[in-house]
This record gives C-alpha cells, structure tokens and sequence, in this order.
C-alpha cells in the first residue's frame, strides 16, 4: 500500500469512527485514531495498517479507561502504590 492511500484509507476510518461514536467530540476521534497510526507508523508490511489502525481505534474509543499516554506510546501507566 502507497503512503497516498495508506492516508486515503486513515481519512476515512476517522469519518466511520466519528460516524459509529457521535457521543464523542470527532476531534477526539481524530486523534485517536491518529496517535495509533503514529504507533504503528515503524511497520515494515504496510498492507495491514489501516485494519489494525481501525480495530484498536474501536477498542480505544468504547474502553474509557484506555489513556492518550498508552495510545501515544503503547505502555499502560502503571499505578504509584500508595
């Protein structure tokens, strides 16, 4: 898959998230489905990105507990004992 229709596809599967979850603000949408395409942006086969983008954006956009810091860098926070 080119980079122009790697991005072609990425456009439109933020309009099918902002369409499947009009609860949420589309710029938030937005950016979740971009900051886990930032993530997966190092992958040598790029045929299946725009499907593993899509699939973790819907697991993301319906888990509240889901942070921008794990969408941003792929780790869980791990809570401070207290």
């Amino acid at each position: 898959m080119t980079g122009d229709n790697e991005m072609i596809e990425i456009e439109r599967i933020i309009g099918r998230m902002i369409a499947r979850y009009p609860e949420l603000a589309p710029d938030t949408v937005e950016h979740t489905v971009l900051a886990i395409y930032r993530r997966l942006d190092g992958g040598r086969i790029r045929d299946y990105i725009p499907l593993l983008v899509e699939k973790a954006a819907r697991k993301a956009l319906t888990e509240p507990q889901t942070s921008t810091v794990q969408l941003e860098t792929g780790r869980q926070q791990t809570p401070v004992p207290s």
